[in-house]
């Protein structure tokens, strides 16, 4: 049995909103704070740019909960259904920084919970997700971290992860390989502080990834972005982490950035690597081709039937259960 809980709390005058979903029984409880991806995407790892409600944040909070282990996962001020709301009041102030207050009171909320054991807090974050969960066990926190989950995070600056995206979604449109130079322009502009100013010629789509980095609501945030991978931190960890990538990720690469990450993580004994064969960008169990991915809308992560990879699910509880010292999982869990 596990149950639901909607929590809200304030932030810089933003109402912040969030489910904690714990097992059953009266606890203490590990827990786990659950950080979703870039863009929009809200707690349960969906985002209104993609298609499909059935988000991985979701399904993770509700099989952690199966074995043993609380969670919480929140809307970002710039995603979840008070977006256009709170828009106008962070344009200007969104930025790593702002991202990282985030996830700091999500944790003050999860660890003021009776039914948690605030020395057992684990922060997992997908993608962009986990940088944000890098930069919170990297400096000094009134709950520290009893480990981390970095889940596809990228090895690669991030401009060069988005223009690799960028490159597999062309190859599907007749004539698109021929424009990513187009593309690389516009970008090396941006790296340098300059405008984009991308070539007219290029799809929609493509032009309005681009702009998204441009766009008032989204400085100085995406610029500090645009240059940071995860090996900038990871050096820098010292309590257990795992970094899982998987293997049918379109996004970050098990090789390109994987291998960064190992040699950012070389001699360091407290950090672990999985490269669970059929996983996902969002881990879920994903048996199409990259070409076939990229042609889906929103690469299909959150289409009804989708289900979490079961490697990359073990993996994970697996290694919760020895980080955060849990005894034995209750009967039939996780499942």
């Amino acid at each position: 049995m596990v149950s639901s809980i909607e929590v809200s709390w304030q932030l810089d005058g933003i109402t912040m909103e969030g489910t904690v979903v714990r097992p059953d029984g009266e606890g203490p409880f590990p827990a786990v704070a659950l950080v979703a991806g870039s863009g929009p995407t809200d707690r349960d790892w969906c985002s209104p740019l993609l298609p499909g409600s059935n988000g991985s944040g979701r399904l993770f909070a509700e099989e952690f909960a199966r074995a043993g282990i609380a969670s919480i996962r929140y809307d970002k001020r710039a995603s979840g259904p008070h977006v256009m709301d709170n828009i106008t009041k962070l344009i200007g102030k969104l930025s790593m920084q702002s991202h990282l207050d985030e996830l700091v009171a999500a944790v003050q909320v999860l660890s003021g919970l009776d039914f948690v054991d605030s020395a057992r807090i684990a922060g997992l974050g997908n993608s962009e997700g986990a940088l944000h969960v890098l930069h919170y066990a990297t400096s000094s926190q009134t709950v520290p971290f009893a480990g981390i989950v970095l889940a596809a995070p990228p090895g690669r600056a991030i401009q060069t992860v988005l223009l690799s995206q960028l490159a597999l979604q062309s190859a599907q449109v007749p004539g698109g390989a021929e424009l990513m130079p187009k593309v690389e322009e516009a970008a090396a502009r941006y790296a340098v502080g300059q405008p984009m100013n991308p070539d007219p010629g290029l799809p929609d789509s493509v032009k309005m990834v681009l702009a998204s980095f441009e766009a008032p609501a989204n400085l100085p945030f995406a610029r500090e972005l645009w240059g940071e991978s995860s090996c900038d931190s990871l050096g820098k960890t010292r309590i257990p982490t795992l970094v899982l990538i998987g293997g049918r990720d379109v996004q970050v690469d098990v090789d390109a950035d994987g291998g960064p990450l190992r040699e950012a993580a070389a001699g360091m004994a407290n950090v672990a690597f999985a490269f669970p064969t059929n996983a996902n960008h969002v881990f879920k169990e994903d048996g199409r081709s990259p070409a076939e991915v990229a042609a889906s809308p929103g690469n299909g992560y959150n289409e009804p039937g989708t289900h979490l990879d079961p490697e990359s699910l073990e993996t994970i509880v697996a290694w919760l259960g020895e980080t955060l010292k849990i005894q034995s999982l209750p009967p039939g869990g996780p499942g």
